[in-house]
């Protein structure tokens, strides 16, 4: 029963999407699925808001002559139904092993110093990719004692600014804070000088650096971009 049930869903899925185009709702049908004992039939849809699919439901009653119950999931929910490929060339994660979504937030992506190009860091879904929170308790880990790019620390060498931050070496790359001595003010010397975690002191720890929620330096189309992408 359960292949004879199998075999039908194609068939219903066809006479579904047509339904739904005679009722003029915008919804997306994503699957179907039959009872085992054959006395009801699933229809799973994704759609922006709420859909008044009472109509449609009377309609496919009759066509099928069996209870019929449409259930409205998310992107994320669509897409382990689907299943796909991601960015990383493996078969999507929802759809292999992933048994519930855990919340992923852009503080993440930003936690790993990823490039918040939505393009990068978002699923197939269209959402935050469900990776970011895999490895983020790790780089908890690995950043505590570090200081973030753009921020001062003292040197065995004097006082620097941060360039670039090595997370998994424990390295920082900086540059000295010298006097400009014909204006009297502070400046990046030339050299580029690298000191691990254990020779370097935060002095901007408390006051100064940027949090890591902080999406400020993004211009307004990425953050919109940004938006959906963490939307529910």
């Amino acid at each position: 029963r359960y292949k004879d049930n199998l075999a039908k869903r194609d068939g219903a899925m066809k006479v579904c999407e047509e339904k739904i185009l005679q009722h003029k709702l915008d919804m997306k049908l994503v699957d179907a699925e039959f009872t085992i004992d054959g006395t009801k039939v699933i229809f799973y849809f994704s759609a922006d808001g709420r859909i008044d699919f009472r109509g449609l439901v009377k309609d496919l009653a009759s066509q099928f002559k069996m209870r019929i119950e449409l259930r409205q999931i998310g992107v994320r929910d669509e897409a382990k139904m689907l299943g796909g490929i991601g960015i990383c060339g493996r078969p999507l994660c929802c759809s292999k092993w992933l048994n519930d979504f855990q919340p992923v937030s852009i503080k993440m992506a930003k936690q790993q110093n990823l490039s918040l190009n939505p393009s990068k860091i978002s699923g197939t879904c269209g959402r935050l990719m469900c990776c970011l929170n895999f490895e983020n308790k790790t780089y908890q880990e690995l950043r505590k004692g570090m200081p973030n790019e753009g921020e001062r620390i003292e040197t065995p060498d004097g006082i620097a600014k941060v360039v670039n931050v090595d997370l998994f070496n424990g390295k920082v790359t900086a540059r000295l804070i010298v006097e400009d001595k014909e204006t009297g003010e502070d400046t990046l010397g030339p050299d580029y000088n690298i000191y691990f975690k254990k020779e370097i002191k935060r002095i901007d720890k408390k006051h100064h650096h940027k949090k890591n929620d902080d999406l400020g330096d993004l211009d307004e189309e990425t953050l919109k971009e940004i938006k959906e992408l963490t939307r529910d």
